[in-house]
């Protein structure tokens, strides 16, 4: 199952977090954001974006399995600049993008 769906609807392309049961943010969900953004900036049929979650919640929050591979405060420092970087290019977009926020948005989800 992939925990990125991409739809296009009335010209607008659709981004959907699907990671159950929270749609908590793993890296694989960083990940699939900005390609799937990549993807709706290059789709000449995408005229904005909008970023969803599945179900019941927006998103809640990072997944916290990511604590088991962060070691030292290097892994940390590292991995808050990575993600940092990646959030300045989805920011970047050069169409509209918005959350559609409902439910949960807990932590980095919102």
């Amino acid at each position: 199952m992939s925990l990125i769906r991409y739809d296009i609807s009335d010209k607008v392309a659709v981004i959907t977090i699907d990671n159950p049961p929270v749609n908590a943010l793993s890296p694989a969900v960083w990940e699939g954001i900005e390609e799937a953004v990549a993807r709706a900036n290059a789709d000449a049929s995408a005229e904005a974006i909008v970023l969803i979650g599945a179900g019941s919640t927006f998103i809640a929050g990072a997944d916290i399995k990511v604590f088991d591979i962060l070691k030292t405060r290097e892994d940390s420092l590292s991995r808050s600049a990575r993600t940092h970087a990646l959030l300045k290019r989805v920011e970047d977009s050069h169409k509209p993008l918005v959350a559609a926020i409902h439910g949960n948005a807990l932590g980095g989800g919102l």
